[in-house]
């Protein structure tokens, strides 16, 4: 009964979401689009930072690795956007193997720092390099087109990057209920123990970074192609913290949670937009708050409620005959 609930719910969720244009201005139509870039991106994060327990925060590199890829196959070279989309993908992968291979084998801090390095890299080359526009970037990017309809609106935009965004979650939950994902979770969970039990630990960090960089490179892809000009300003650090704050507020390894916190990151601000000189403050205010009272985040993974609750369970108290028996309990499962 409770999975045909969340079946239904999700069912009228994707309805709202397809009549949303019809109900909505074009300024929370243009909300709702960026907020779905962000799902996606987050999404993709989420295999690297929530899976994997790679901190990376140099992720909108893969994001302007995408973007920069399908705007000079298509203003350089003339190639239709559906073909530049699989090239992007493939070299985002590429790139991503080429920075994971030696640097994957770093922990905790040290990784963090050196994907920051790498973020940083990507957009200092994007600015110095001649092929990417310099400073000012690549303009007059066409517009995509099937058959003979261009899609050039609003609308248009929307509903490619819906399709992206409901295709990024179905690939990022099958993922994470396979056996790589449980092998990303023995990985972050404690390393030396899943090597210890014939887990590859470098192969499959490998393979969740790439897997994260695939997946930003193609709503880069998109990001080109909608606002038609990209800089090298659209990826900087910021958006890799932006990306990186949608999976901690909702939820380390959390689907739906990715999902929240990507919309509530977009959202927010824009609610607050009437307190103009003060909306960051209370957001940032709120953050805090949430990461001292919900520091498992908005919609924890069901792994993460079932720790929390056995960590406060009465059961774990009691000494004597209750712990024999849990004891007994874990055995004979």
């Amino acid at each position: 009964m409770n999975l045909s609930r969340k079946k239904i719910s999700v069912a009228l969720l994707l309805v709202v979401l397809f009549l949303l244009p019809f109900l909505s201005d074009n300024y929370w139509l243009d909300v709702a689009t960026l907020a779905l870039f962000y799902v996606v991106l987050a999404q993709g994060l989420n295999v690297v930072v929530g899976f994997a327990g790679l901190l990376d925060l140099g992720y909108a590199a893969f994001f302007a690795v995408g973007a920069y890829t399908t705007g000079i196959l298509m203003t350089v070279y003339h190639w239709s956007f559906w073909l530049t989309l699989p090239v992007a993908m493939a070299f985002a992968a590429v790139v991503g193997v080429i920075v994971g291979a030696p640097t994957l084998r770093l922990r905790s801090d040290y990784l963090a720092i050196v994907t920051l390095g790498f973020g940083e890299i990507i957009r200092i080359l994007a600015i110095n390099l001649s092929i990417t526009g310099s400073a000012s970037g690549i303009y007059g990017i066409p517009r995509p087109s099937i058959g003979g309809y261009v899609l050039s609106g609003q609308m248009d935009f929307y509903y490619l990057i819906l399709i992206v965004a409901v295709l990024a979650v179905l690939a990022v939950r099958r993922l994470g209920t396979s056996r790589l994902g449980r092998a990303w979770m023995y990985i972050r969970e404690d390393e030396d123990a899943a090597e210890a039990m014939g887990i590859n630990r470098i192969n499959m960090k490998l393979l969740a970074y790439s897997i994260g960089a695939v997946i930003g490179s193609m709503a880069g892809s998109i990001f080109a192609v909608k606002m038609s000009a990209i800089a090298p300003l659209s990826f900087s650090f910021t958006q890799s913290i932006m990306i990186l704050l949608a999976v901690v507020l909702g939820g380390l390894g959390s689907i739906p949670g990715v999902v929240l916190g990507a919309v509530l990151v977009i959202t927010l601000p824009e609610l607050l937009r009437s307190v103009e000189d003060w909306r960051y403050l209370i957001f940032g205010a709120a953050l805090v708050a949430m990461m001292l009272f919900r520091p498992q985040g908005l919609w924890p993974a069901r792994y993460e409620i079932r720790m929390t609750a056995s960590r406060v369970s009465p059961t774990t108290r009691k000494g004597g005959d209750a712990d024999v028996g849990l004891d007994a309990e874990k055995y004979n499962a």
